[in-house]
């Protein structure tokens, strides 16, 4: 199945999730990062379930999950069947992912901000146990950089050296102030590589994820169109 069938069937798992709590322009925006990051990137699926040696994905910016809900069910994880029960009474499918209750979700989200710094605890403890192939992705609004705490994990990550972590920004204009001069430049000036790649081009996405630098974390700031945000 190429790209845009792909990208066409989740398009229509989302659209069986119904209600304003889905957030549908916050979802889409991030949609064709998480296929690609699923697809051609991590190695993440039911068949790694418990592995420790498995990549870890993190979706800080949980609010308006239905996209990664639907890539979920696309990888197997859960049943499509699923997903027309989004944020009822008896669905495990809430406003944020729940790591307890909804399969392949590595943290649940809740307040924004906090997923940055879990994914820098996350990969600095994998290589103090001495697994260092996994690969830490944590994806993040460009809105969720207002929060301080979130410098303090870019600073952190970056004198560590944490190789294996990438960070990707999803920025579509959201925040309320912006961020002058760019945000790579941000990353880069605490020790991170970072590369900017056109959010919806799934080629320039994939290559962008590709271009770490040794013993720095990464990070891809994927750009969209403010009205997809």
């Amino acid at each position: 199945m190429d790209d845009t069938t792909t990208r066409a069937r989740l398009l229509t798992l989302m659209s069986r999730m119904t209600g304003d709590e889905k957030h549908a322009p916050s979802a889409t925006s991030t949609l064709d990062v998480l296929q690609v990051l699923h697809e051609r990137v991590l190695r993440v699926g039911p068949e790694h379930a418990g592995d420790p040696d498995r990549d870890r994905f993190l979706l800080s910016k949980g609010h308006g999950p239905v996209a990664y809900y639907a890539v979920l069910a696309a990888a197997g994880f859960l049943d499509e069947d699923e997903l027309a029960g989004f944020a009822g009474p008896t669905s495990r499918l809430g406003m944020h992912p729940d790591r307890v209750l909804v399969p392949g979700v590595e943290i649940g989200s809740g307040s924004l901000g906090h997923g940055l710094g879990i994914a820098v605890g996350l990969s600095h403890g994998l290589v103090l146990l001495g697994r260092t192939r996994p690969r830490v992705v944590v994806l993040v609004g460009d809105a969720e950089l207002d929060e301080g705490s979130n410098w303090e994990a870019v600073q952190v990550a970056g004198r560590l050296g944490l190789s294996r972590l990438t960070a990707v920004v999803v920025d579509n204009g959201s925040a309320s102030l912006g961020w002058p001069g760019g945000i790579s430049p941000r990353f880069r000036a605490e020790g991170w590589s970072a590369v900017d790649a056109d959010g919806r081009d799934h080629d320039a996405l994939e290559r962008a994820f590709a271009d770490t630098v040794p013993d720095r974390p990464h990070l891809v700031v994927a750009h969209v169109e403010r009205k997809d945000a």
